[in-house]
């Protein structure tokens, strides 16, 4: 089961599925709570781990599988992670990219971000003044998404304010484009009909799942493959396996967006990993 992160789509795993399916895999690629034509609870607290991890499992059941392996990028690997420590029994292994797996601590995440980063990282904006980033995106759409899907983007100076809503409101580009105009086209209508708001609901949630992970055990015990951007910056894990002790790390050279800016790699990169681990 491949899971999109924000703000993605099924259609972010278009160069995976065929791959995987001609390797003789079923593929399970939802467009999940929030986006696309699935549903949009109007509460907040329905897109918590709690929920968004159940959906999974509720695909699972559906389709009639005891469990999959399930592949994650960006917030949809923090939906597996979750969901790995919620719901062991259902994870058969794990391949994440981008993002590693996030360590609770002992204060919650937004509330530690906050007095790190400040209240204009993006993450505590989404939370403290809910509403106000949704509005941006929305009223600039498709120069948001063109300029968020880029490759080879020069490091700069950080500048102040939301870094996201600086990068809707910008006027040029940076970088380099990761896809056609037509494959962009398919993101930008499908955020045109839903809004943003769904989506940056999991970021409003952050400190909830900390506190409903509060009494889990943190260990995936699981076979697990993180995949990482050589340029990606998000931050690295430097303890992984003293939590996800059966860890494969591999790097591959791009950005963020790793499996639309290197499809041909990330699939064989997962597809010799899955073979190793069932040869037959």
């Amino acid at each position: 089961m491949l899971c999109h992160g924000w703000p993605e789509h099924a259609f972010s795993w278009r160069h995976q599925m065929p791959a995987l399916a001609a390797a003789g895999y079923h593929v399970i690629v939802p467009n999940q709570r929030g986006y696309g034509n699935s549903s949009r609870p109007t509460d907040v607290t329905d897109y918590d781990i709690t929920h968004l991890s159940g959906d999974l499992v509720a695909l699972l059941d559906h389709y009639g599988y005891a469990d999959a392996t399930f592949v994650g990028h960006d917030w949809g690997a923090a939906v597996v992670w979750g969901l790995t420590l919620l719901h062991p029994k259902r994870v058969n292994t794990v391949i994440n990219l981008s993002l590693p797996y996030l360590e609770r601590g002992d204060r919650p995440w937004i509330e530690a971000m906050e007095e790190m980063l400040g209240g204009d990282f993006y993450f505590v904006h989404f939370n403290r003044q809910p509403g106000v980033a949704d509005a941006v995106f929305e009223e600039n759409t498709f120069q948001f998404l063109r300029n968020l899907y880029r490759r080879d983007v020069p490091l700069t100076a950080p500048q102040p304010g939301n870094a996201m809503i600086n990068l809707a409101r910008r006027k040029t580009p940076p970088g380099e484009p990761i896809m056609s105009d037509s494959e962009l086209a398919v993101f930008v209508s499908a955020f045109e009909a839903t809004g943003f708001t769904g989506s940056v609901n999991w970021y409003r949630n952050l400190d909830r799942n900390w506190h409903l992970l509060a009494d889990v055990d943190p260990i995936i015990r699981q076979p697990t493959l993180m995949i990482y951007g050589d340029r990606d910056t998000v931050a690295r894990s430097q303890r992984l396996t003293d939590f996800v002790p059966n860890a494969d790390v591999v790097s591959l050279d791009c950005g963020h967006w790793i499996q639309q800016e290197r499809p041909d790699e990330t699939n064989q990169v997962i597809l010799a990993w899955l073979d190793q681990r069932d040869p037959a």
